[in-house]
C-alpha cells in the first residue's frame, strides 16, 4: 500500500517537473524569437538607412559640386565687379562693395538652395521659405541687434559717409577706416590698435570726417610779453607762414590778437595746408618750432606765469600794562 502510494507522488512530481520544464521551454523561445525580432528590426532599419545613404550619395557629390560652382561664379562676379567699376571715375567705393558683398551673397544663397534640392529628396524652396515665416517672429527678437548691425551697413554702404582710408572720429574713437563689412566698421588707430564699431552705432552717432576735404586749417595760440611789440611779432610770424612751403596761400592765414591774458598776450594763428602733402600734427609742430627759434632771434619773449610773493612785516604787539591808581 505505502509502496503504490510512493509510485503515484513520484509519478505526479515527474508530471509535474516535466510539464514545468515545457512552460520554460516555451517561454524562453518565445522570449528568444522576440528579442531576435527586435533585432532583426533594427538590422533591417539600419541597413534601409545605409542603402539609402549609399543611394544619396551621387546627389550629394552632385549638390557639393553645384554649389561649388556657384561659389566659384560669385568669385568671378567679385572680380568682374571691381575690373568693370573701380576704374571707371565716378564710381563710388562703397558701391562697389555693396554690389560685391550683396551680390555674392545671393548667389551663394541660390546655390545652395538649388544644392538643397538636388540633396533631399521632395524638398522645395517654398518648404524652406515657409519654414522661415514661421519662425520670423522669433528669430526678429533674437537677432534683432545682427539684423539692425546689417541693415545699418548697407545703408552705410550706400550713403557713403566716408570711405576706406578716411581719418573718422566716432564717439570719440579716432582711427583711420580700414574696412566697411556688413556688420562693422574696422578702424586703425593713431598707436596701431584695432577699433571695431558696430555698424548701428557709426549709423545713429554723429561722425567727424577728418580726411572728407583736401584742406585743412591749422591752428595755435602763442603769447608774448606785455612790454613786447605786437606789431613785430604779427610780423615776425607772417614771415615764418610766408616762408613755410606748405602753408596755402589760398584761403589766407589770419594772425590775431585774441586774448588779453594775465600774464601775457595771446596772438592766435590759423593757416590752411593740403593733407596729401602733409598732416596737422606736422604743420603745427614745424611751424611753432619755426615761431619759437624766430622770437629768440628777435627778443620777443614767450612769458610764463610768474607770481610775486609780497612779505609783509607785522609790528610786533604792545602788551599792555595795568594802570596805576593814584590815590587822592
Amino acid at each position: 500500500m505505502v509502496s503504490n502510494q510512493t509510485t503515484e507522488h513520484l509519478k505526479d512530481v515527474t508530471t509535474q517537473t516535466t510539464q514545468f520544464l515545457q512552460e520554460a521551454g516555451q517561454k524562453t523561445t518565445a522570449s528568444v524569437i522576440e528579442q531576435s525580432q527586435k533585432y532583426s528590426d533594427a538590422y533591417m532599419t539600419m541597413n534601409k538607412i545605409i542603402e539609402g545613404f549609399w543611394e544619396r550619395v551621387p546627389y550629394l557629390i552632385i549638390g557639393f559640386v553645384v554649389f561649388l560652382i556657384f561659389w566659384l561664379l560669385a568669385k568671378v562676379f567679385k572680380i568682374f565687379i571691381g575690373k568693370a567699376l573701380l576704374n571707371r571715375s565716378y564710381t563710388r567705393q562703397n558701391l562697389v562693395l555693396v554690389l560685391n558683398r550683396v551680390g555674392s551673397t545671393f548667389i551663394l544663397f541660390f546655390g545652395f538652395l538649388i544644392a538643397l534640392v538636388i540633396i533631399i529628396p521632395g524638398f522645395s524652396p517654398g518648404q524652406l521659405i515657409s519654414a522661415l515665416g514661421i519662425g520670423s517672429v522669433a528669430i526678429g527678437f533674437a537677432f534683432k541687434d545682427i539684423f539692425q548691425n546689417l541693415l545699418s551697413g548697407v545703408l552705410i554702404l550706400l550713403g557713403e559717409p566716408f570711405r576706406i582710408g578716411d581719418t573718422i572720429v566716432v564717439n570719440s574713437m579716432e582711427g583711420t577706416v580700414e574696412d566697411i563689412q556688413i556688420r562693422a566698421t574696422f578702424l586703425r588707430s593713431a598707436d596701431g590698435r584695432r577699433i571695431v564699431i558696430p555698424n548701428a552705432t557709426v549709423y545713429t552717432s554723429a561722425i567727424i570726417v577728418n580726411t572728407a576735404y583736401q584742406r585743412r586749417r591749422c591752428e595755435f595760440v602763442v603769447g608774448i610779453g606785455y612790454e613786447d611789440n605786437i606789431e613785430k611779432a604779427t610780423d615776425v610770424i607772417r614771415k615764418v607762414l610766408d616762408h613755410n612751403r606748405n602753408v596755402l596761400s589760398e584761403p589766407a592765414f589770419t594772425i590775431q590778437v585774441t586774448t588779453l591774458a594775465d600774464f601775457s598776450v595771446n596772438i592766435t594763428v590759423q593757416w590752411w595746408i593740403d593733407i596729401g602733402c602733409t598732416s596737422t600734427g606736422n604743420s603745427i609742430s614745424e611751424i611753432q618750432t619755426a615761431v619759437k627759434n624766430t622770437f629768440d632771434q628777435e627778443g620777443i619773449s614767450i612769458p610764463y606765469p610768474i607770481q610775486d610773493v609780497n612779505i609783509v612785516k607785522v609790528p610786533t604787539k604792545v602788551e599792555d600794562h595795568p594802570s596805576t591808581e593814584k590815590s587822592g
